[in-house]
């Protein structure tokens, strides 16, 4: 998989890409990432990418030739599925992330400043817009972080078990079931008996009804996706 990065602070992302599963997964050749600089698209000396908003206002608006000429020019061919990281998209779960997942090259576009200029909207230079959420950062750049880390998860050999993440949280429109490790017991408090009892079947109903036990209580609007299923909340 390919992933490009649009960004005006291109050594935000050096230490990150080196670091972890995905340091690893880059190092090994199961993704590229790369990082550009949307300064080298400004056409002034002074590699000028925003401007004052017309109508007035504070903060600086992202120039529309510029957003125009950096993904005009990186979007490849065939075309690289191209995103703005912005307040204003959808917001990222774990199906957008799986469908991204899917996608052999991506084109990130970190937004900055008060955003961008609407033209480059109505142009059709990005594919999809996506937020975190319904808060705002100081640009896209942590999304984009965001964003890669939970898509280079999903592409096959970065991760070395598989199952890890077949069956963690949001993979089923579920939250995860509680984990333990030793000591078995620390301040009073036990691991549960059913995990060690050697009991596979068991320990699995268990996993499945603890998990709809604490989707219930944390995240209630999940069960709208895919409501309780029958049996699922033995154990």
């Amino acid at each position: 998989m390919e992933i490009e990065i649009l960004t005006i602070f291109p050594e935000y992302f050096r230490s990150p890409l080196a670091e972890s599963l995905l340091g690893k997964g880059i190092a090994a050749g199961r993704l590229e990432v790369r990082v550009t600089d949307l300064r080298d698209f400004a056409a002034d000396k002074h590699r000028k990418v925003d401007d004052e908003a017309y109508g007035g206002g504070p903060g600086m608006v992202m120039m529309a030739p510029v957003i125009a000429a950096a993904v005009e020019a990186r979007r490849g061919e065939p075309p690289a599925w191209s995103v703005l990281l912005t307040p204003d998209g959808e917001r990222l779960d774990q199906a957008a992330v799986s469908a991204l997942a899917a996608r052999p090259r991506l084109l990130l576009f970190c937004g900055r400043y008060e955003g961008i200029d609407e033209r480059a909207r109505q142009l059709g230079l990005f594919d999809q817009e996506i937020s975190l959420g319904d808060f705002i950062l100081p640009g896209g750049e942590a999304a984009a972080l965001a964003l890669i880390e939970a898509v280079s998860r999903l592409v096959p050999g970065v991760v070395s078990r598989a199952e890890s993440v077949e069956k963690e949280s949001f993979a089923d429109d579920r939250l995860d079931y509680p984990h333990y490790t030793r000591p078995r017991e620390f301040r009073d408090l036990a691991v549960p008996e059913v995990l060690i009892s050697g009991d596979h079947a068991r320990i699995e109903r268990w996993r499945k009804a603890r998990a709809l036990e604490s989707t219930k209580k944390r995240r209630p609007d999940l069960l709208l996706r895919r409501p309780e299923e029958p049996g699922e909340a033995d154990g």
